[in-house]
């Protein structure tokens, strides 16, 4: 399976970071990246990710019934899908879909933001209850806390994912 990839035209950054505002959201550390959910109309989720320099990001995964795409806006992550790793820039975009191995990484020295969409919706679920709300003392680190990782292997199959562990 190859991984579909394409770049936007993003000439004007501005639109990308104030076009994104919805009532309800709310901000939380999951696994060691900032993520903003939100609640839009349609049968999708919509998450805006923060990943600091660094950062691994989940262990590699499926989700059976889930399509799930990135568009970067910032920065770039590492993506690994079905035995292939690429990196993908800003403007990028990453469509993945359903029953795909995967994960991601920024392995740069730079933080990354990312545009995350999970169809149809329900997935942001697994943000809500797994994450660390933001304002939180340490949520960050506590986010990457091992019995966190414990907690997503244990919960993985109620959110729709088989994680994939060496």
């Amino acid at each position: 399976m190859e991984i579909t990839k394409f770049t936007l035209p993003l000439r004007d950054k501005n639109l990308i970071k104030y076009s994104i505002k919805m009532e309800k959201h709310t901000t939380r550390w999951v696994l060691g990246h900032k993520i903003t959910t939100f609640s839009p109309t349609g049968n999708y989720d919509l998450m805006v990710g923060e990943t600091p320099a660094k950062v691994q990001g989940p262990p590699p995964h499926l989700h059976y019934s889930y399509s799930e795409s990135f568009l970067v806006l910032e920065g770039e992550m590492e993506f690994f899908m079905d035995g292939e790793t690429t990196i993908v820039k800003a403007g990028e975009f990453v469509d993945l879909p359903p029953q795909a191995l995967h994960t991601f990484a920024n392995a740069s020295d730079k933080p990354c933001r990312w545009v995350n969409i999970h169809s149809p919706k329900g997935f942001a679920k697994f943000f809500e209850n797994i994450g660390i709300p933001a304002g939180e003392e340490n949520a960050q680190e506590r986010s990457a806390r091992p019995e966190v990782f414990k907690e997503v292997i244990a919960t993985a199959a109620g959110y729709d994912m088989l994680l994939k562990l060496s």
